[in-house]
């Protein structure tokens, strides 16, 4: 295993009926054709890479009324590539007492070994205290949790944005989570644009909070975020791909090109992740 991809979606047929009309919006921000996979497929795209892909699951049932992936799904697929596949756990926060359980059952019955949460799908600020409830059992979990953060391709370029507000996937609301939860390790996703700065100064000033570099090629990143994750956050920035939007070799090959020291591309791609996920 050369790498840990922190950000992973699926390919296959059961991710394509979660997605429906976004998936096009998606196909059509990211500029591709999505090719829907079998189980088996989607797995050797990362055993070829010798890459081992964190699975991210979310559920906006409440909002899209769509049913989500089970996480019987996720585990099965853990369970079937226990070298190529991590799981996290996805939960409606709307559903309360309900997403609380289920999260548990997750992680305590199914080995899932995270949470993700996608604000702009599922419309809510973290730190709307109504679902601190949430982040106390992810600290009694033990478990970290992913946040979205700055736009999105949900919805992105279509009328109204398919009713996906930006508002929700500012950074900043995640600072009081990580304040008022310091034993919780927190995951902003993304460079977070237009927000990059804010992600990269909560990283910088909140020793529980890490960001993850999925959803652009490292050739389109700012010069201040690779600056930072080259000195500052060096020991805070993950690889990530938001595969299948992009896939891992195009990644790779694109991060071979900046100029980072050999032992923050170390960190990047295997060690801070080891840390995050407790390997």
């Amino acid at each position: 295993m050369k790498a840990i991809d922190i950000h992973v979606h699926f390919s296959t047929a059961e991710a394509r009926r979660k997605s429906g009309a976004y998936g096009d919006a998606l196909e059509t921000y990211f500029k591709i054709k999505l090719d829907v996979l079998t189980e088996d497929e989607m797995a050797k795209v990362f055993q070829d890479q010798d890459i081992m892909a964190v699975l991210l699951p979310y559920d906006d049932e409440s909002v899209s009324g769509v049913k989500p992936i089970t996480h019987e799904y996720v585990a099965e697929m853990v369970n079937r590539y226990p070298e190529t596949f991590i799981g996290f756990a996805g939960v409606d926060p709307w559903k309360g007492k309900a997403a609380i359980d289920e999260l548990e059952r997750a992680v305590k019955d199914l080995g899932l070994r995270g949470a993700k949460f996608q604000q702009g799908g599922q419309a809510f600020f973290p730190n709307d205290i109504r679902f601190y409830p949430l982040w106390e059992k992810c600290v009694e979990l033990n478990i970290p949790v992913l946040f979205h953060c700055g736009t999105t391709g949900l919805g992105a370029g279509m009328p109204g944005g398919m009713g996906i507000k930006l508002k929700y996937m500012d950074p900043l609301p995640i600072d009081d989570v990580a304040a008022d939860f310091p034993e919780l390790t927190i995951i902003c996703a993304h460079p977070a644009w237009p927000w990059t700065d804010v992600s990269i100064a909560m990283a910088i000033h909140k020793a529980n909070v890490y960001i993850d570099l999925s959803g652009w090629s490292p050739k389109y990143f700012p010069p201040g975020l690779v600056r930072e994750i080259n000195s500052r956050i060096q020991d805070k920035a993950l690889f990530g791909t938001d595969y299948p939007y992009i896939k891992p070799d195009r990644w790779l090959r694109d991060f071979e090109k900046l100029e980072l020291k050999p032992e923050v591309r170390q960190k990047i791609l295997m060690d801070n992740a080891k840390k995050v996920l407790g390997l």
